[in-house]
């Protein structure tokens, strides 16, 4: 279990907020960390075990503060590095530890270090910490090699005096060269200023991103990379990148109370992925894979067992989450025509009763597999995913552009509902601004609309998060058990069972058992079980 200093990121719940969206406390609209220190009693009741903060440094908010000018300030449009610190504070008082994110593959283009590298010039030495290179062509007009940005268009851009310098993301964000020895002294710098300030560990942006082949060495064909199916390319998964996590972990060792780093990492297969939380490297490893995975029995038991299966081969537990800042909010993703679509894509309209059921269902899952567990901000509401934003009130960099990522991460990126029967619903002061517009339909999905309410999503999560911490324990494994036609069904130690019903039609069984929780209504009669469609339920057996 979680409880005590142990290896409690094992299967620790880890609730990730986006700090834009979470909680207004000055009223100008954007969520901010006096907002967040504000509401984590709340994430206290929820019973999670840590937060993960997405960026709140310095920077000009080209692509949402994942373009970062300074790694130890604070943006003043989120407070101060004193606001960081009473947050870590507060959140250790109540027992919840604090992930904060950390983007090492490239900086701003206002970071001091790049202003300084235009400002002298090809042969300055600040260049040599970026990736600057002199262009093909008769007069140098042509990009240096093929690749792609993930934004869209040509991953290279021309400064006034001739040369190129690569971003792998927009052009605002140049990538660092971390074959200089003075980038890899530079993070490691950044690491001991947060961890000395407390934080509890680092979610690693970009991390299979940071070192390149060696020479730039062109595709070879026409390509475009889309920011969550990065596949395989001489940008990014190179061995190098293991290197730099294996110095990263010896620093954290070095810190009481297990502090850890988790990887964002794309890798072609799973095993790949796994190379990133081998004993000496990082904690933990985002389990994309999961993520994509159709919402069927099948696919679901395959997906399960390969990623338990890589991650014991290294010794390292295994994530799961279904949303994030990046993807489609899995209410509306897992109910889409491809049910195994991610992030990036236009998302379709649905219908949300159903996606909420299903979305309810796939959570009980989640949350009974063996590992970690991540959960998105709002996902505990039931929220969906906003898609009729106006194009005027889009702020993701990746709309405006013509070709690459399609741009919609905005939708779930909208501020959370807190309380009342108006916008903002108490993201900030009532009849104040708020960065995304929030839907009307959104007061009976907020948290004083559910709060206590039996049957509610929050009220299920509350249940089911109190429940994962008595039922069973870390160390228990999954067995499956037999189970009719698409269900799923698995015990975890001798007196836990999940069934979940991925099928189109009801699901009659024996009762293994009594009821501890269900993400719909289970009618048992007899000793047989009625299990609807999108329904999962979890049993004292």
């Amino acid at each position: 279990m979680t409880s005590g200093l142990s290896s409690w990121w094992r299967d620790a719940v880890i609730y990730q907020i986006y700090p834009r969206s979470f909680a207004d406390l000055n009223g100008d609209g954007i969520g901010d960390l006096p907002g967040i220190r504000s509401r984590l009693p709340y994430l206290r009741d929820l019973g999670v075990d840590a937060v993960w903060l997405s960026p709140f440094y310095l920077s000009p908010q080209a692509d949402a503060g994942y373009d970062v000018a300074d790694y130890r300030t604070v943006d003043p449009l989120f407070g101060t590095v004193d606001d960081a610190r009473g947050l870590i504070l507060d959140a250790h008082e109540l027992d919840l530890r604090v992930i904060v994110d950390l983007v090492p593959n490239h900086s701003s283009d206002q970071h001091v270090w790049f202003q300084q590298a235009l400002a002298e010039g090809p042969g300055s030495p600040l260049r040599d910490r970026y990736h600057f290179r002199d262009g093909r062509g008769s007069q140098g007009e042509l990009p240096p090699n093929d690749w792609p940005s993930i934004f869209g268009g040509p991953a290279w851009t021309q400064v006034a005096d001739g040369q190129w310098y690569l971003h792998l993301f927009a052009s605002e964000q140049p990538d660092f060269n971390w074959d200089h020895p003075a980038v890899a002294d530079e993070f490691r710098t950044i690491l001991r200023f947060w961890l000395d300030l407390g934080v509890d560990g680092f979610r690693i942006d970009v991390a299979h991103g940071l070192v390149k082949e060696a020479g730039l060495p062109d595709i070879g064909h026409e390509a475009t990379w889309h920011l969550l199916d990065v596949g395989e390319s001489p940008c990014f998964d190179r061995d190098g990148v293991h290197d730099i996590y294996r110095s990263w972990r010896r620093i954290l060792d070095e810190y009481p109370g297990e502090r850890i780093a988790v990887a964002e990492a794309w890798a072609p297969t799973l095993s790949r992925v796994a190379n990133y939380v081998r004993p000496d490297e990082l904690h933990q490893a985002f389990n994309f894979s999961y993520l994509g995975t159709a919402w069927e029995a099948g696919a679901q038991r395959a997906m399960i067992d390969d990623s338990l299966a890589a991650n014991d081969n290294v010794g390292a537990p295994t994530t799961w989450t279904l949303s994030n800042h990046d993807v489609v909010r899995h209410t509306n993703r897992l109910m889409q025509v491809n049910t195994g679509e991610m992030a990036g894509k236009k998302p379709t309209a649905v219908d949300e009763v159903a996606g909420l059921r299903r979305a309810r269902a796939a959570s009980l899952l989640l949350l009974a597999l063996p590992g970690s567990a991540y959960l998105y901000q709002g996902e505990e509401l039931g929220l969906p995913e906003v898609i009729d934003l106006p194009p005027e009130a889009r702020q993701d960099p990746a709309f405006h552009r013509a070709t690459g990522q399609d741009g919609y991460r905005d939708g779930c990126r909208v501020p959370i509902p807190w309380s009342g029967t108006t916008a903002p619903y108490g993201f900030g002061p009532d009849g104040g601004p708020s960065w995304l517009p929030q839907p009307d339909a959104w007061a009976s999905l907020s948290v004083e609309a559910q709060d206590g309410v039996a049957g509610s999503t929050l009220t299920m999560y509350r249940e089911a998060l109190t429940l994962r911490r008595k039922v069973f324990a870390a160390a228990d494994p999954l067995t499956w058990r037999d189970a009719p036609t698409g269900v799923l069904a698995f015990d975890r130690g001798p007196a836990f069972r999940c069934t979940v019903n991925m099928g189109p039609d009801p699901a009659h069984f024996e009762a293994p058992g009594q009821v501890l929780t269900a993400s719909g209504p289970v009618t048992v009669e007899d000793g047989t079980a009625l299990l609807p469609p999108d329904t999962t339920v979890w049993w004292s057996i």
